[in-house]
């Protein structure tokens, strides 16, 4: 059985990751692969494309469509962080299904929560096992929303190669420095040089292991913030309003802004007026019916309300005390601008054309 790394950083741009400041990536994507942009699944969030890289699939099967949810029958709405909500099977499992071990290493807690079936050995920084940090010789994680978060999840998944060899190991970071910080700044510099040290450690160790570097979503700097529950109240329509990137790390972004709305018509008799309502807007990039979103972008219709809204470049959905907020001070993602992501693949299954979206490196890997 063929050995595989997937590394997720974790709302990396490409334009992130520069020669200068990744040396040992460019230099082992060359020598031993290639180095390309792909896209991610949408809406351009955390939760949806771990669970399409994990699995290969689509939202429409995996049945993740946010960070968030809400039934409107019966009114129940929750953030996603445990088990139970991921229907479709990840490489996790199918690796330990054929008697392999399995790794998942995370910043973020709810990672390990949601996708952690199918992993023999699992390490959360947001919660960290006191038995596995002296197992693998790890301080004390950092704080989540840290540089040096990044280095000690990195850390981990090396002591983890070099001491268990599993089969598979899957390792994540954190967005928070990318949501706070451009490409070109120190802060976000740091984060990359840890993953380019780190990896080239990991090479040295295991030179044969596949290995592929990517992200969930990308990163923008948004301008304009848009509460369209408010928008929409006030031109007269009951509306539900979900926003797919809401989740507890309200550190990464403080109005839980994001570039995808989900929008649950509650009156039938208002849909028409609405969708010419919210067509009309210049906030406003894209708005499909749930059957169009479903089509277009492979999404569970059952899950995501009666319209589904897309933000203009440079603009977000957000929950702000007005309509209408205008800011220097958000970075964010959830629309269709923060697609394009980063492929970095060393010894990879398959040629570089062949890998258009995150999730076909799982599809590969479990063909």
């Amino acid at each position: 059985m063929k050995k595989a790394m997937i590394l997720v950083i974790d709302g990396c741009a490409p334009s992130y990751i520069q020669p200068k400041l990744a040396p040992n990536l460019f230099e082992l994507s060359q020598r031993l692969g290639f180095f390309k942009t792909v896209q991610c699944a949408m809406p351009s969030v955390t939760n949806v494309n771990h669970a399409c890289i994990l699995s290969g699939k689509w939202p429409e099967e995996t049945k993740i469509s946010g960070n968030y949810y809400y039934n409107p029958l019966t009114k129940q709405e929750g953030f996603i962080e445990e088990q139970g909500y991921m229907k479709a099977k990840t490489i996790l499992q199918y690796y330990q299904a054929l008697g392999a071990k399995t790794a998942l290493l995370t910043v973020k807690g709810k990672i390990l929560g949601v996708y952690g079936e199918g992993a023999d050995i699992g390490i959360s920084a947001q919660a960290p096992e006191r038995a596995l940090l002296e197992r693998y010789q790890l301080e004390p994680p950092p704080a989540i929303d840290s540089v040096e978060s990044t280095r000690w999840i990195m850390k981990a998944a090396y002591q983890c190669i070099k001491m268990e060899n599993p089969e598979f190991v899957y390792c994540t970071t954190n967005d928070f420095i990318f949501h706070h910080f451009a490409p070109g700044t120190k802060e976000a510099a740091e984060q990359i040089a840890a993953v380019d040290e780190y990896i080239k450690k990991i090479v040295l160790l295991d030179p044969e292991r596949q290995i592929y570097i990517t992200a969930d979503h990308g990163m923008n700097q948004k301008t304009t913030i848009v509460n369209f529950q408010l928008l929409a109240a006030r031109a007269g329509f009951d509306v539900y309003c979900l926003p797919p990137l809401k989740d507890r790390y309200i550190e990464n972004h403080i109005y839980q802004e994001g570039g995808t709305l989900y929008l649950f018509v509650k009156h039938k008799a208002q849909m028409e007026d609405f969708y010419r309502f919210a067509d009309e807007n210049p906030l406003i990039e894209q708005i499909l019916t749930k059957e169009q979103a479903a089509d277009m972008y492979h999404l569970p219709a059952e899950q995501i309300g009666d319209y589904v809204l897309f933000a203009a470049e440079g603009v977000a959905f957000g929950e702000a005390q007005t309509e209408i907020l205008y800011t220097q001070h958000s970075r964010t993602h959830g629309s269709l601008y923060e697609r394009e992501i980063p492929l970095i693949a060393l010894n990879p299954e398959r040629t570089e054309s062949e890998y258009q979206y995150a999730k076909d490196i799982a599809v590969y890997l479990m063909r």
